[in-house]
């Protein structure tokens, strides 16, 4: 059997690919390779999963559109999905709200209608995201705390998507676990977050923008404690009881369950590209959230995750990526 795994060009669903193949399963990648941000960086991705001949393949298509994804679940013996396709970025929401329409709502739609109908999808994971828990001010973040207060579009439907999928659970007994990922990054990252931002300015010698003053603090998790999550959660589905009553749902947090400094981040990019970076400090903008901060209590109690590398460890690695692959 395989498992389908939705936005396999991204960051996420790229290394999540790598990880479910190296493990001797066959995976079907999904992914429209939209120009959010350089789609040769998505191509590079793909050309590396590609070398996995009879173990990847991929369908290009959108996930909106009606049909497609229910199409590719068909087309190959597959029985779980990992769901990680999605229009992500805070910031890009508040000036591109229609793409988080169609992406998050009518995207993650799709998908719920597709695992329902086909009837032999034994278990869904899906990406959900630390932004919903907008203005909370309580930390750690928990799960059981209320994330009714979103602070940007982007959080909404991903609060959205976690209500549509108990919705489904409880209705079509569809097995479901969402992931809360908190600010991922390594290498092959994306291009319009933090690391690679400031790594890019940095090497370029340009200046590198710091929101509310530099007074930002981030629980940042390397992507291999974040695909080892994702796979921990694959493998242990929630349980129906086969009496209609509690949903076959849960959620769960995967951070590195530290809140550290933006500016210490910087710093250590700094050290490892042996260049000094210089800053530009700006108010706090729309959308954002002065600190992040993962409780991985039930994380760890019902998958073992267990983050493994600090960001002292994990920023090295990043900036060691970001030379090799732009021949820096």
């Amino acid at each position: 059997m395989a498992v389908l795994v939705t936005g396999a060009a991204g960051f996420i669903g790229y290394h999540v690919a790598e990880a479910l193949i190296a493990r001797g399963e066959r995976v079907v990648g999904f992914d429209s390779v939209n120009a959010y941000y350089d789609p040769a960086l998505k191509e590079a991705r793909l050309a590396r999963l590609a070398r996995h001949h009879n173990a990847f393949r991929l369908v290009r298509a959108n996930l909106a559109t009606p049909g497609a994804f229910a199409d590719a679940l068909r087309s190959e013996q597959v029985d779980r999905v990992v769901h990680l396709a999605a229009q992500a970025g805070v910031r890009h929401s508040i000036d591109h709200p229609q793409d988080y329409i169609d992406a998050n709502l009518t995207g993650h739609f799709q998908v719920l209608e597709g695992v329902r109908h086909h009837g032999g999808i034994r278990h869904l994971v899906y990406a959900s995201s630390s932004s919903v828990y907008g203005g909370n001010t309580k930390l750690p973040f928990a799960i059981e705390d209320k994330v009714d207060r979103p602070v940007s579009l982007y959080a909404a439907t991903k609060g959205a998507n976690e209500l549509m999928t108990h919705a489904y659970a409880h209705l079509y007994r569809v097995a479901a676990t969402g992931l809360r990922f908190f600010t991922v990054y390594g290498p092959w990252g994306r291009p319009d977050m933090s690391a690679y931002l400031f790594c890019r300015a940095i090497f370029d010698g340009k200046p590198i923008r710091v929101f509310n003053h530099g007074a930002m603090k981030r629980d940042f998790t390397y992507i291999d404690d974040i695909v080892a999550g994702v796979l921990a959660a694959l493998d242990h589905p929630p349980a129906d009881d086969g009496a209609g009553g509690t949903a076959p749902h849960r959620r769960y947090n995967l951070g590195n369950h530290r809140a550290e400094e933006l500016m210490r981040f910087v710093a250590l990019i700094e050290q490892a590209a042996g260049r000094k970076a210089v800053v530009e400090f700006a108010p706090m903008q729309a959308g954002d959230v002065p600190e992040t901060y993962a409780d991985i209590a039930a994380s760890t109690r019902d998958l073992g995750f267990v983050p493994r590398t600090p960001i002292d460890e994990g920023v090295p690695r990043f900036v060691a990526w970001f030379r090799d692959y732009h021949g820096v």
